[in-house]
């Protein structure tokens, strides 16, 4: 079976043939653990993780390497630390804050059916390698010590911009570039730095005296290469990380090693707006993972409905987050569990398979589910949703308990509430919460007093 995947290396789709089939190597950028994950963060892992069980069904489970790192060392995360625990010393405030957090990240990726990676290396545990790989740059002259820090010369890169298809000047013109005295060129960028009074700070490579840190960039070419080696397969993330981040990523790789690429495909994955706009704090349209898994519009999602809303749109196209997404996937997966609960798990849908295998064509995935579902083969639902990472939601039973009875009735007067002020979108919504709960709602009229009376049954 073929696969093609979309490399933004080269702009279009390639068949994908790994350089050992026996070790089939991936990397994925992976948090920075200082506060809660955001939808659009978890869209990546996602995606992701679709594409791992895929390499894994195709060239077996012991056959592949998926590398997701974590960012523990970040100005973010100190400021964290410092506002969290004013009375620690700052080390051991940034220790409570990086556990804390990414324990946080893996239980909320774990609820959205993913599987942990491979590897999932920390940035603090290498720093030895990344200061190797500094030193080789500098040696290569392909970096530079200046007031103790260490600086990538982008100038010694001459194919640098070929990811993000920029020129320099419009890099320097789109790009925020931190003016400083030390640099040769506006474009270099920071493979090294010193450390403030408390912060993390290590022995410096280039001879530097001062202790310091790492640079952003630095800590992902030096993982990678601990873990999959100076060229690998697959290098995947978000289309925000494109530049500066990956092309940076690919200029010391490169230069660090005398190698043509970093990795033979690189993916990205599009942009995620909530309800039409811009994701963002200021517009009160922030959402976490674990507000969605908690409460979000007055509902708890659970973590696969999430998820098959998330592969309801192409994983290169940019998503619109919308509370209509959510409730649509809760009623199709609902239906599916009701269907395929009947049997057991068998085998993956050919139709699925052959869709995913065109650069993970998720949408045409969930339109062969909905054939199947028609088919009248419920194992094979089960299965191939198992395969895609979607558990079945628990079928409402035909014995409705007395707590969800009570939820169902109170939902039913707010609905009958917002007919009656003829606020219509409100009492669509609510029919479809209960419709996503397995409750069907028969509207009549009492022959009687012809008033609206609204009656209710679970789905059979």
């Amino acid at each position: 079976m073929a696969l093609t995947l979309y490399n933004t290396l080269s702009r279009k789709k390639e068949l994908f043939e790994p350089l050992d089939r026996a070790r089939v190597r991936m990397y994925v950028c992976g948090p920075t653990v200082y506060d809660y994950a955001h939808i659009g963060n978890a869209r990546p892992v996602i995606v992701f993780d679709v594409l791992y069980r895929l390499l894994r069904h195709l060239y077996g489970p012991e056959h592949v390497t998926y590398v997701r790192n974590i960012t523990d060392v970040d100005d973010k995360i100190n400021a964290r630390a410092a506002k969290d625990y004013p009375g620690l010393p700052l080390n051991e405030a940034i220790g409570q804050v990086t556990q804390k957090t990414a324990d946080q990240f893996h239980a909320d990726m774990g609820a959205l059916g993913t599987l942990p990676p491979t590897v999932e290396p920390r940035a603090t545990e290498h720093i030895g390698q990344m200061r190797t790989m500094i030193d080789r740059l500098i040696a290569k002259g392909c970096a530079y010590v200046a007031e103790d820090h260490v600086l990538f010369h982008v100038a010694s890169m001459p194919d640098y911009g070929r990811l993000s298809g920029r020129s320099l000047d419009e890099m320097i013109a789109g790009a925020r570039v931190e003016v400083a005295p030390y640099k040769r060129d506006p474009m270099d960028f920071v493979l090294w730095k010193p450390s403030k009074p408390g912060e993390p700070s290590w022995a410096s490579p280039g001879g530097i005296e001062t202790p310091g840190r790492p640079g952003w960039h630095i800590e992902c070419s030096a993982m990678a290469e601990a873990h999959l080696g100076a060229v690998f397969d697959i290098h995947g993330g978000g289309i925000d990380l494109v530049f500066p981040h990956h092309e940076n990523e690919i200029a010391q790789s490169r230069c660090a090693h005398g190698t043509d690429v970093m990795a033979r495909v690189w993916m990205h994955n599009g942009f995620l707006q909530v309800e039409g706009e811009k994701m963002s704090k200021s517009l009160g349209n922030f959402v976490t993972v674990h507000e969605l898994l908690e409460g979000w519009k007055g509902y708890a999602w659970p973590g696969a409905v999430v998820r098959l809303a998330m592969l309801g749109t192409h994983y290169r196209q940019p998503i619109n987050w919308t509370l209509s997404a959510l409730q649509d996937a809760e009623t199709m997966l609902h239906d599916w569990s009701s269907f395929a609960h009947q049997e057991p798990a068998g085998g993956v849908h050919p139709p699925v398979l052959e869709a995913l295998l065109e650069d993970l064509n998720t949408p045409q995935a969930i339109t062969e589910l909905h054939a199947l579902r028609k088919t009248g083969r419920p194992g094979l639902l089960r299965g191939t949703l198992g395969f895609l990472g979607i558990p079945l939601v628990v079928p409402v039973t035909i014995e409705v308990g007395v707590a969800t009875r009570a939820k169902i009735e109170t939902k039913i007067a707010e609905r009958s509430t917002a007919r009656a002020a003829k606020n219509y979108a409100e009492a669509d919504r609510l029919r479809g919460e209960l419709e996503a709960m397995g409750i069907i709602l028969k509207d009549a009229k009492d022959p009687k007093t012809g008033e609206l009376v609204t009656t209710w049954e679970v789905a059979r």
